[in-house]
């Protein structure tokens, strides 16, 4: 066999062992790698590049490696899980670097961290005072996450007292102009749903780019032509503005009754609807 063809084939196969390895041990290799899992992939891909080029006749030990490399990967990943301890000693443990805003001199020296260093990885959490700062730790991965003193955190809800509904997550039900039956499913919705939505719009489906309905069975639509405008979702708004208009009109009924009994069952009707729209304002109106 030519060599050409030979190193083909050998970096084919180390592409396909590389796929199964990556495959085998998790996601966490493409995510914050702590120093093993950094060591390891550059030791993974050496020994992929050694089987692809290597002439020599003993080329396949490389594959030898990588099986072994991988092995002891997986052992070490099955013990991190299972002893926290053996977790400390491989990744090792997160430091504090400042608490209660006081600035841990000691801890930036174990980590050979400078102020220069450590106001740049502030910067980053777009923190540009020390003083805004109440409690920061350095992770095994080398970032650094901060907790903001409580009047410089962002402002929430639950700060206002206000209450807001839950969310759920909204699903595609459109991609590419191909309609995606099983997200539709899982909205107790349909085609014929989703088509007459389209209608309404006048969007036929496979001019639209991507489509997705939210929580409240609302239809937001990407099209392929980036100059046409489409309109926001209105539904929430909509069924708002209709239970405010039956209140109010609850109310002047009551008001204008010239029956006693009529104006108490008007005016009944009006505060039991009150109390609905209070408790579906946070749903409809956020």
């Amino acid at each position: 066999m030519p060599e050409w063809m030979l190193v083909a084939v050998r970096t084919f196969a180390a592409i396909l062992a590389l796929l199964v390895v990556t495959r085998l041990l998790g996601k966490r290799q493409i995510t914050e790698l702590s120093v093993f899992e950094y060591i390891t992939g550059i030791t993974l891909g050496s020994l992929a590049a050694y089987v692809s080029i290597d002439m020599q006749e003993n080329w396949y030990l490389g594959f030898v490696a990588l099986i072994v490399w991988a092995g002891m990967s997986l052992l070490i990943e099955f013990l991190q899980i299972k002893s926290k301890w053996f977790r400390d000693l491989v990744d090792g443990r997160s430091t504090v670097l400042i608490k209660e805003g006081k600035i841990m001199e000691k801890n930036l020296k174990k980590e050979r961290l400078t102020i220069d260093e450590l106001l740049q990885q502030l910067r980053k959490k777009n923190v540009f005072k020390l003083s805004d700062v109440e409690f920061a730790v350095m992770e095994p991965t080398g970032e650094i996450n901060i907790m903001l003193r409580k009047e410089y955190q962002p402002l929430t809800a639950s700060h206002l007292g206000v209450r807001v509904g839950p969310e759920r997550e909204p699903q595609t039900v459109i991609m590419d102009g191909n309609i995606l039956d099983e997200p539709l499913a899982t909205m107790g919705l349909n085609r014929d749903w989703l088509l007459a939505e389209l209608d309404k719009q006048g969007i036929a489906p496979e001019n639209v780019f991507v489509a997705q309905v939210d929580a409240y069975g609302q239809l937001y639509v990407d099209v392929y032509d980036d100059q046409l405008k489409l309109p926001e979702p209105q539904q929430k708004a909509s069924l708002f503005a209709t239970l405010k208009k039956c209140e109010a009109d609850l109310e002047m009924f009551s008001l204008s009754s010239e029956h006693e009994s009529a104006k108490q069952l008007y005016g009944e009707c009006a505060r039991l609807l009150k109390n609905v729209i209070s408790d579906l304002e946070p749903l409809l109106t956020r």
